[in-house]
């Protein structure tokens, strides 16, 4: 490695001149299902390794057998306004038995350590090329130079570190594997292998991790319990691990895998390895800083850049970086084969993790994957679908046996089992049914995105009916004749009756209406491509003239609750009801202008009182005031989420770690920058006046469409719109908000428009180039991706 050539050139990387100190300063590596947090220590290395199955215990089945007999009494009780018998008759009827699902678990540590003297240390570095997926460290030890190279391979399901030394013959290591305080201890099947299997309690998953060396120009051997490489010049550790989960005989899984990366040699692995990750990292670029201003900012360590920034300095290429490398996380932790990404990806240290590290599904697990699509990884998301698989059997159980009612249901939780029930102790978030019905929800999206009218058929639309089915039969009529949910909360956040009760549990909370309205809405539009009895859509349409709508507060504000009632915490960090603005489309800046006020209201009131304390949070406030069109807000919430709310290894800080806030930012920058719901393609809908000039190239958008984006003084100087499907091409730009010239080749195209939509005929396999009428020039090829 040239350490001068490669330190100059970190636009896609994560450097620093000290090795970790804490976890939150290690460098992640994945490949979705086997990651590694790198610390970069010099005399005493630690890889602290998971891989996404090991969890503990097994499945739990803990619907609460009495919940459907108390479920009306608790509904009555709610009418008549006794919330606090209502919700304690809840807490014991409804909320599972045992109460709360187990956690994910680190699957073990991986140290090693230099053999000889302790001396001086020199030339320090380390990094994490986001662009290629690999971490490097070289430094000089007692006068010789040593490199390492690190990566997670999706190709071949190993983890991979290359060492090597300038002196031949001078490379002398030892390796070693524990899982302290579960530590089960290691084999060694062979003289260059070590093999631990381990158990996740009692009738838990089991697992296997295999350690294989080979060294060039040395030996290597076992002693012990630890691998050792000796005299070598140059060593490669391939670390391979499976589990019950995927596979009856694990060790031989782990072993195979080790065993065959080995012989497939570290030159084709790290080939392999790159060539398939840039296949995916590549397919978006973004650069907010076409002139270099920030260039200087680029060659201290990551670490100084986020201290700078956090004291008001601009740097766009920062900003770049945080995006990419929000795309690089969820590459990293989600990969068709693998788990979804948890509230930690699948980075975590801890046996006993904040919230078990599960899935939790009133935003969390959803914010993971807003950037799946629009930022060109729709496979990404496929893990999160086939978890919706395995949910559907256990959410038909918990539907009938909690409810009463057919269809399938799942809660504000859930496991890599696909757990259903009305998961733990806590009132304000437990006893919250839409989970099934926001995930089905991301189904449809990813249709929307690519129209596979194949997946809509086979995958999506039977998820999303059976999620509609449910509320067939929960919906219940109010006093007015409308259809409310219930019981149930706003999660996760308290009110204040008139009475002066304050309560979680309730009757038609807005996200409930808001969630079923665009979940019934889009099964009548998949109904339009996947044969579906015309009886169940007039079921469907009856039932959305029924829904309430959404309404304004005495404060100007949305209402939170089917009352106008007071909130107990001004400054939650849920904004629930906003859901109907963001990932939802009920509430438009230019289509619903009233609502999009109340909206506003609604941020402002929140934010006044301390709202978006939490990365997470922070996040989806960015992604709101790009919905509203607003980019100086939009871009004032960015900059307190990176500023605020990024670790020096610029993961998410909730705090703690927690990963969703890394991929709401990503989707956040992607959101401000192009927009497709309302049925049109806005351009730069939320671009703020410091990112003046700049381009951004394979975003992708609603109805099949690729999109390149070119800026110049904050106005629009050129676009480029690939269609993969023929159909009508809506354009929105109000940068210059003039109409929009369009080629295709080197033809002009038909358009119509209005003084803010252009609109034209798009074929499939075409693209489209799109500037502003009489500006006068056209995109530069290079710059738009060509």
């Amino acid at each position: 490695m040239n350490q001068t050539s490669d330190a100059a050139d970190k636009t896609c990387r994560l450097w620093y001149d000290k090795p970790a100190k804490t976890w939150n300063e290690a460098l992640p590596i994945g490949n979705g299902r086997l990651g590694a947090m790198i610390f970069g220590k010099v005399y005493a290395e630690r890889l602290q390794l998971n891989e996404d199955s090991v969890w503990y215990g097994s499945v739990k089945n803990g619907d609460n057998p009495e919940a459907k007999q108390y479920l009306p009494e608790i509904r009555r009780l709610l009418g008549e306004g006794r919330q606090q018998e209502a919700e304690e008759l809840a807490q014991m009827a409804m909320m599972s038995v045992p109460k709360s699902l187990n956690p994910y678990q680190p699957l073990a540590d991986l140290n090693f350590y230099h053999n000889g003297e302790k001396e001086m240390i020199s030339d320090y570095y380390r990094d994490l090329n986001i662009e290629e997926g690999i971490a490097r460290v070289s430094y000089r030890l007692n006068g010789i130079r040593y490199e390492r190279e690190m990566f997670s391979s999706a190709v071949d399901q190993v983890i991979v570190i290359h060492i090597r030394c300038a002196a031949p013959g001078k490379l002398n290591l030892r390796f070693h594997l524990s899982r302290r305080p579960f530590d089960p201890g290691t084999s060694a099947p062979s003289s260059d292998m070590l093999l631990m299997n381990g158990e996740c309690g009692r009738g838990g998953i089991q697992f296997s991790t295999a350690l294989k060396a080979v060294a060039t120009e040395g030996t290597v051997q076992t002693v012990g319990d630890f691998l050792l490489v000796r005299h070598a010049t140059e060593a490669t550790l391939y670390l391979a691990s499976a589990t019950t989960f995927r596979h009856d005989d694990p060790e031989s899984v782990a072993v195979r895998q080790a065993e065959e990366a080995s012989h497939k040699t570290y030159v084709k692995v790290k080939r392999d390895h790159v060539k398939e990750h840039l296949s995916l990292f590549r397919r978006v670029r973004l650069d907010l800083d076409p002139a270099d201003r920030g260039g200087k900012l680029r060659e201290l360590p990551t670490n100084m850049r986020l201290e700078k920034f956090r004291d008001g300095e601009e740097d766009l290429s920062l900003i770049a970086l945080y995006y990419q490398f929000g795309r690089y996380l969820l590459m990293s932790s989600s990969r068709a084969g693998s788990n979804p990404a948890n509230l930690q990806g699948i980075w975590n240290e801890s046996y006993t993790p904040s919230w078990e590290s599960k899935y939790t599904l009133n935003i969390n697990t959803e914010m993971n994957y807003w950037p799946a699509e629009s930022c060109n990884l729709p496979e990404c998301h496929e893990p999160l679908f086939a978890l919706i698989e395995r949910m559907r059997v256990n959410g038909r159980k918990t539907a009938r046996d909690v409810y009463g009612c057919k269809g399938f249901v799942a809660h504000h939780n859930t496991d890599i089992w696909g757990s259903t029930q009305i998961e733990g102790n806590h009132m304000p978030g437990s006893i919250w049914p839409l989970g099934a019905a926001w995930l089905a929800l991301h189904m449809w999206e990813h249709y929307r995105f690519g129209l596979d009218e194949a997946f809509l058929r086979d995958r999506a639309f039977p998820v999303m009916r059976e999620a509609a089915e449910f509320f067939l039969d929960y919906l219940t009529e109010d006093g007015e004749g409308r259809l409310v949910t219930g019981p149930s909360t706003s999660p996760e956040n308290q009110f204040i009756r008139p009475n002066g009760a304050v309560g979680s549990l309730c009757m038609g909370p807005a996200m409930d209406t808001q969630i079923i309205r665009t979940l019934l809405a889009a099964c009548l539009k998949a109904a339009e491509v996947v044969p579906t009895e015309p009886e169940l859509c007039d079921r469907w349409k009856a039932i959305l003239d029924r829904l309430p709508l959404p309404q304004i507060g005495k404060h100007g504000q949305l209402q939170e609750w089917l009352e106008d009632w007071e909130e107990a915490k001004a400054g939650h960090r849920h904004i629930s009801h906003l859901f109907a603005l963001y990932p939802g489309e009920l509430i438009h800046p230019r289509y619903t202008p009233e609502l999009a006020a109340a909206a506003e209201r609604t941020l402002e009131r929140r934010l006044a009182k301390g709202g978006g304390s939490t990365g997470w949070s922070r996040a989806w406030i960015v992604n709101f005031y790009a919905r509203l069109e607003q980019a100086g807000k939009a871009y004032e919430h960015l900059r307190m989420l990176i500023s605020h709310s990024t670790l020096p290894n610029m993961f998410d800080n909730h705090p703690p770690f927690q990963i969703d806030g890394n991929f709401g930012g990503t989707a956040g920058i992607a959101e401000m920058l192009l927009q497709s719901h309302a049925g049109e393609l806005n351009l730069l809908p939320a671009l703020p006046a410091a990112w003046r000039s700049g381009s951004v190239w394979g975003l992708r958008a609603r109805g099949g469409y690729t999109v390149d984006l070119e800026w110049e003084d904050g106005m629009l100087a050129g676009c480029r719109i690939y269609a993969a499907k023929s159909g009508t091409c809506r354009v929105v730009c109000m940068r210059p908000g003039k109409p929009l010239d369009i080629e295709s080749g080197s033809e002009a195209v038909e358009r119509k428009s209005d003084g803010v939509v252009t609109e034209f005929l798009a074929e499939a396999g075409r693209t489209y180039t799109l500037v502003p009428e009489r500006l006068g020039r056209r995109p530069a090829e290079t710059a738009l991706g060509g």
